[in-house]
């Protein structure tokens, strides 16, 4: 099955600062390219578990004795390693978001430029859909997830429209969607905020927040001193979160003092802000919004 090159391949496994015989988790395995790249650096005893929810990414799994596929939800990172008597790892990669094969198969409904149902699972055991989000949610739970998932100024006029659109007939796929929200923006400007509200959906149907926040506290639990975390993100919302959590080992607020007036802080900062070059940008366009950061478990 095919599957784009992974963004920032080489700096994001580099940040694992992989020793041989270590173990480590691929929390996004996808097309397996994060995966091939850290057994290409193990040693004999190492081990490597990946997860990946969505059960297309089984057809890329990798015939190789120190690995293991668990297709899953990452949000069951520590349960799942458990089961394979695992309770200490040595790094932790994730690469968020959509995949480009998810992006890349209309049917998934992922993306703006084709025809398909209004889904946006990343897992298709998942009951909430795209069209439930759409045609049931009510006017209050719409324009809080354009607001604040799609980021969306003109959050109330989005949600008007839908509403007045569903009202005559629920709205199917995605080409009756972006009908509906044809005249928001100008010609040039619509592909953008169409994006968002794709964003804003899928977000919602993939809980992926509230995934990505159980992530990173279970992530901190099971590293060991020393451990890397290494965590591309595509958009603000995620990368505040893993800014705010590898900075300071929680989401909002300031963690404690010890006694001597210092921060008691979990990560230290293992270089600053990675992003795509030029040339990696040119060769895969979903590169252009990632940011890579990684911490080290103190």
């Amino acid at each position: 099955m095919e599957y784009h090159n992974p963004v920032l391949l080489m700096p994001s496994v580099d940040g694992l600062d992989i020793e041989p015989n270590g173990t480590y988790v691929d929390v996004t395995f996808g097309g397996g390219g994060h995966s091939r790249e850290i057994l290409r650096r193990l040693g004999p005893n190492g081990r490597l578990f990946a997860f990946d929810q969505d059960e297309d990414a089984l057809a890329n799994t990798i015939s190789d004795s120190r690995f293991t596929l668990i297709n899953q939800n990452f949000r069951h990172l520590k349960r799942f390693l458990r089961f394979y008597n695992v309770t200490a790892v040595d790094g932790i990669l994730a690469d968020l978001g959509v995949s480009s094969h998810q992006f890349d198969v209309a049917s998934r409904g992922f993306s703006t430029r084709f025809e398909g149902g209004l889904d946006m699972r990343m897992s298709r055991r998942s009951e909430l859909s795209a069209y439930h989000v759409v045609n049931d949610y009510d006017e209050n739970q719409l324009r809080h997830i354009f607001s604040e998932y799609g980021e969306l100024k003109n959050a109330p006029v989005i949600t008007r429209q839908i509403i007045a659109a569903r009202q005559k007939m629920p709205l199917k796929n995605t080409e009756e969607l972006k009908a509906v929200l044809a005249n928001l923006a100008p010609p040039h400007k619509i592909n953008k905020v169409l994006a968002q509200v794709y964003q804003a959906i899928r977000i919602e149907v993939n809980q992926e927040i509230e995934v990505l926040r159980e992530f990173l506290e279970q992530a901190l639990d099971i590293l060991k001193p020393g451990g890397r975390l290494s965590v591309i993100s595509y958009h603000s919302l995620e990368d505040r979160l893993v800014k705010r959590f590898l900075k300071n080992g929680m989401f909002e607020g300031e963690p404690e003092r010890d006694i001597y007036g210092h921060f008691t802080v979990p990560f230290k900062q293992v270089e600053k802000l990675i992003v795509p070059g030029a040339e990696e940008i040119n060769a895969n366009s979903r590169a252009r919004s990632a940011k890579l950061r990684i911490g080290e478990k103190l």
